[in-house]
Formats: structure tokens, C-alpha cells, sequence
């Protein structure tokens, strides 16, 4: 245990758990609560979980700490929060939802909590996915693409319709022919993007081809598209910045700048660590 960390179950973490839940439970009440919050849905905050998520997933990007703290707690929020409507309709209350991941962690880790041998890590991840489609089928979901949430972001939906195709065996057996694959649909996409008049239906249709394949040339790599392209976003800002401050430095703006000189900043930032 790390020095100063507080033991498990300490008195000082049941008791901010249980101020989080009481704040909520005041900025819902209808009468002294606070308009806004009284007036949300399930509806109206998942953009704000998915938000919140996605800033968690970027603290740990930049591996900032004092972020990542700060982001879990706007995240464990909005857990209490999407309680809390619930326990107001009578549909279920935050200890039932603590409830039922524990019996899911506990079930999915027999070789933890029960008598089975401890696997290796990749048995593990077969295991794992073993129990998740015995735990669908025994909620009536008998199709392999079944429960893969829509409302999932595209590009974490199309890895996870993926990896279960693959269960199955509908995969490729290596990594060489989803590239050529992906050479494929971008020469379909140029195709397209030749003919004298352009169907936007059809050139739609062949980048979401070219996105699905880079996706699967992503799993295939053994690499998260999702992180991928977070540090891909993070290093061509951090180019483009460089971009900015040179031509500011030369007493230019960017609209006076032409595409060359751009470029010959791009260059130049590529080689700045």
C-alpha cells in the first residue's frame, strides 16, 4: 500500500461517498434543489457521461494525475447522478447498481473468487468474453452481435462488432490482408471520387469502408484505434501550434501565409522532440 493511502473501506472514503450521494439527493429535490439538475433525464446527461469519459481517457493520455483524479471524480458524478433519477422512479437505487457489478466482477473471475486455476492473461481475455456470452445468452441475446450498444462512438462500436465477429472465426487470419484490404477500399474511394458526378450516398458509404478497415488494421496490430488517433489529434496540434508561432514569429498571419510556407513549417515541426 502506498505511504498515506488510506486502507480500504476507510471511514474517510465511505464518508465522501456518502457526501456525493447527499449532495446529489439536495440538488434534485424539487422544492430547494437546483433547477437545472432537478429538470435532467438518463437522456439529457449521457452526452455529459460520454464526455466525462473521454476526459478521463485523455488525462491518462498525458498522464496527468492531479487531471485524472479530478476527471474520475466528474465521472463517479455522473454515476450518482443517473442513480439517482433511477431511485426516484423507482427503478433501481446506487447500491443496486454496486451490487450488480460486484456479483459481475465476482462471476467473471472464478480463478479469484472461486476454485478454478489461475489462467495466463490471454486465457484470461478468451475466458472473460466466455462468461460475457454465456451472461447474454442468458438474457435472451443468442445473436454474436447482439448488445453491442448503438449508442456506442463509431469508431469503439465498430472494434467491439469486430472482436466478436472474430470470436467466431469471421476474421482475417493476419495482418497482411486487412492492408491490402484497406489499399482496396481507398482505390474504391478514389474510384468514386473520379466520376463526373459525385454521389454523396456512395462516396459516404466508401470512406466508412476505409474507417472500418483502419479500425480492423488497428486490432489486427494489437493497437486501440480510440488511442491511436488521441495522440495522432494531440501531435498534429502540437504541429499546428508550431505553424502559428513561426508565422507570428515572422510578423505574418495565417491568411497571409501560403500553403508552401505551411508546409515547410510542418516539416520543421516534425523534428521538434
Amino acid at each position: 500500500m502506498a505511504a498515506n493511502q488510506p486502507p480500504v473501506s476507510s471511514p474517510e472514503m465511505l464518508h465522501q461517498l456518502d457526501r456525493i450521494i447527499d449532495i446529489m439527493r439536495r440538488l434534485r429535490d424539487p422544492k430547494t434543489g437546483c433547477p437545472w439538475d432537478v429538470e435532467q433525464d438518463f437522456s439529457t446527461i449521457a452526452p455529459y457521461t460520454i464526455e466525462e469519459a473521454y476526459e478521463v481517457a485523455d488525462a491518462i493520455q498525458r498522464n496527468d494525475v492531479d487531471d485524472i483524479r479530478d476527471e474520475l471524480g466528474d465521472l463517479l458524478l455522473q454515476v450518482v447522478f443517473h442513480s439517482r433519477i433511477a431511485e426516484e422512479a423507482g427503478l433501481f437505487t446506487l447500491a443496486d447498481v454496486a451490487r450488480g457489478i460486484c456479483e459481475k466482477m465476482i462471476d467473471r473471475h472464478p480463478h479469484v473468487f472461486g476454485d478454478e486455476t489461475r489462467p495466463e492473461a490471454a486465457q484470461q481475455s478468451r475466458r472473460w468474453e466466455d462468461i460475457k456470452a454465456a451472461e447474454r445468452a442468458r438474457r435472451g441475446h443468442a445473436g454474436v452481435l447482439d448488445d453491442v450498444a448503438a449508442g456506442l462512438p463509431p469508431m469503439l462500436r465498430a472494434l467491439k462488432l469486430q472482436k466478436r465477429a472474430a470470436r467466431v472465426g469471421f476474421d482475417w487470419p493476419d495482418i497482411a490482408p486487412v492492408i491490402d484490404k484497406l489499399h482496396e477500399e481507398t482505390n474504391e474511394l478514389r474510384d468514386e471520387l473520379a466520376r463526373p458526378e459525385v454521389d454523396l450516398a456512395k462516396l459516404e458509404d466508401e470512406v466508412g469502408d476505409v474507417l472500418f478497415v483502419a479500425v480492423n488494421l488497428a486490432r489486427q496490430a494489437g493497437i486501440s484505434p480510440e488511442t491511436a488517433l488521441m495522440a495522432c489529434n494531440a501531435k498534429f496540434e502540437k504541429r499546428f501550434r508550431y505553424i502559428e508561432q513561426m508565422v507570428e514569429k515572422n510578423g505574418k498571419s495565417m491568411g497571409e501565409t501560403s500553403l508552401e510556407e505551411m508546409e515547410a513549417h510542418w516539416q520543421d515541426a516534425k523534428q521538434v522532440p
